[in-house]
């Protein structure tokens, strides 16, 4: 008897336009889903990485995923909390998603308001498509590639956001709340000749809207993250006129074995 092979084709994508209003949907059901979780019991417990995971990752993933693969059947899904139960797809070189459900989850449990809802799409290793969505502010920021960045408060209509020329006073520097060592990146600060007048601290991709918008200039980052933790927040800066650049220049990209992430800075163009 013999074997009948069935080809399973993938579905050619939806134009960015319609693809960005639809994971704009997502990520807003995703948030109401988190703010219910966020005011009661949040399940936490621990990954086999030593990290810190809730109800709230695993419904939010639930319903983004769902959303993704009913608009845009045959197309990879990297999603956190599939990957940590070891579900990774088979990566072929064609577009696929990156999805971090609840980035920032240390802060989601200290209730400090400071964690975003991630949506990415790449194609030939870069971001073309970023949501980033603050449910406990209801502020979202978004980024085509061509076509610009938004950004929306309360559902509200969505205004244009770009980032802003450097300060002659000096740049304002953005770190994460677990892990700003100041001492080491003052070194890196005076390497490279740069002016730091401001110093502040964000939780999870909201350092990239916030240089996204024009009220900050650089984020450096020294330290471990993982492909899912920085697409979304990279398609919005660039779509507003920044860059995302590893330590020697180049483009910080996607779909590396592992999706994992070197250093990279964050930047307006003029950060530099």
């Amino acid at each position: 008897m013999g074997y009948k092979v069935v080809l399973i084709m993938s579905t050619p994508l939806p134009d960015l336009v319609t693809l960005r209003d639809a994971t704009t949907r997502f990520a807003r059901d995703a948030a109401r889903e988190i703010m219910r979780i966020y005011v009661g019991d949040h399940g936490e417990r621990t990954k086999a990485d030593k990290s810190v995971v809730t109800d709230a990752d695993h419904a939010a993933e639930a319903i983004i995923v769902a959303g993704l693969r009913a608009i845009a059947p045959g197309t990879a899904v990297v999603a956190e909390e599939e990957m940590a139960a070891g579900h990774v797809p088979k990566m072929d070189g064609t577009p696929f998603w990156l999805v971090d459900p609840l980035d920032g989850t240390k802060e989601f449990i200290k209730k400090n308001g400071e964690f975003t809802v991630n949506i990415a799409l790449i194609e030939n290793g870069k971001s073309v498509l970023g949501i980033v969505l603050a449910p406990a502010t209801d502020v979202l920021w978004r980024g085509v590639a061509g076509l610009g960045a938004d950004r929306s408060e309360n559902g509200g209509a969505f205004s244009p956001i770009s980032v802003r020329k450097a300060p002659a006073a000096g740049l304002t520097c953005l770190a994460s709340r677990s892990t700003a060592v100041y001492s080491q990146l003052d070194i890196w600060f005076r390497n490279e000749g740069l002016t730091v007048a401001e110093r502040e601290h964000a939780g999870s991709s909201l350092k990239f809207c916030l240089i996204a918008e024009g009220k900050a200039d650089l984020y450096p980052r020294f330290g471990p993250t993982n492909e899912w933790d920085t697409a979304a927040g990279q398609g919005v800066l660039e779509a507003a006129g920044g860059e995302v650049v590893t330590t020697d220049g180049k483009p910080l990209m996607y779909g590396k074995p592992g999706f994992g992430n070197p250093h990279f800075i964050a930047r307006n163009k003029d950060a530099r």
